[in-house]
């Protein structure tokens, strides 16, 4: 099983941080490998949203169902795709007026080898450059701080 923990502390408010991560619909605006994010459900507790991912000429969707404890947290539950487990979830603790830290913890392994064979790396690679992703999506909507 592979692990990801990332945290940056920026100087964007947890209110702004989130807002930016539960945006799932804009994903394909700014992040390069994410052909299409498709949201089928949103509730003020839940979204339920498939993203597709790309690699080349090769692509991979799945399906999660993303808890929201508004401005605060968002928790990442797997419900399909090319993963046996896909646990996880972004934190955005408020930081006094100067900003937040904001923490990604997730945990992944694929439904087989050859599976990770093609996909894992890469995968991983996408989780490790998540915070900096929405960091840099902030300046770009919020400004630069």
């Amino acid at each position: 099983m592979r692990k990801v923990n990332r945290s940056a502390i920026v100087p964007y408010s947890a209110r702004e941080m989130f807002v930016l991560v539960d945006d799932v619909e804009a994903y394909p605006e700014f992040l390069p490998w994410c052909n299409q994010a498709e949201v089928h459900n949103r509730t003020d507790e839940s979204v339920e949203a498939t993203l597709e991912l790309h690699k080349g000429a090769v692509s991979n969707k799945f399906t999660t169902r993303n808890s929201r404890k508004e401005f605060n947290a968002i928790g990442l539950e797997l419900i399909g795709g090319p993963f046996r487990h896909l646990d996880g979830g972004w934190q955005f603790k408020a930081l006094g007026d100067d900003g937040c830290k904001v923490s990604l913890e997730l945990e992944f392994e694929f439904e087989s080898r050859l599976v990770d064979l093609m996909f894992g790396s890469f995968f991983e690679d996408i989780c490790n450059s998540l915070v900096d992703a929405f960091t840099k999506r902030a300046e770009t909507i919020f400004g630069p701080r």
